[in-house]
């Protein structure tokens, strides 16, 4: 065999031994617990406390808002189910950091078709109503019927 030939062939198992040697230590015990993921990853999503300021606090700050929310069908429902957690809006006012849901899909998450879903909740055929527009543009949605 000639002297280049093995030399490349040292170099390569020296590179692949270095590649496994960092590999054992950089993937951790877990990974592909649950395929192609950390398992402990779900211990360390658990203890993430986000912060949820309650439908009151955000009363105090958007009094116009929540008259028009109380007012329609929407009552039920806290802000943050479609804003997601707004302690950090509540700490930085103005600071953007919070949901603005304007998708059509966000909308059919609650209001696609689905027979599972009981009778009280408006279901719209995305298919069909109003293909070219999202929901906003339409129905305001702290009072959708108004």
């Amino acid at each position: 065999m000639p002297k280049h030939i093995f030399r490349l062939l040292i170099l390569f198992a020296v590179l692949l031994s270095g590649f496994l040697v960092a590999r054992h230590f950089l993937i951790p015990e877990s990974f592909g617990q649950y395929g192609h993921y950390r398992g402990l990853a779900l211990d360390d999503n658990k203890n993430i406390d986000p912060k949820y300021s309650g439908k009151d606090l955000c009363g105090e700050c958007h009094d116009d808002m929540m008259e028009l929310i109380n007012s329609d069908l929407h009552k039920g429902i806290s802000c943050e189910s479609c804003h997601g957690p707004g302690w950090k809006h509540v700490q930085e006012p103005g600071t953007g950091q919070f949901v603005i849901p304007d998708s059509r899909e966000f909308c059919g998450t609650c209001h696609s078709i689905n027979p599972a879903r009981p009778d009280f909740i408006k279901q719209v055929d995305l298919q069909e109503h109003n293909v070219d527009a999202n929901c906003v543009e339409c129905h305001n949605p702290h009072a959708p019927w108004n």
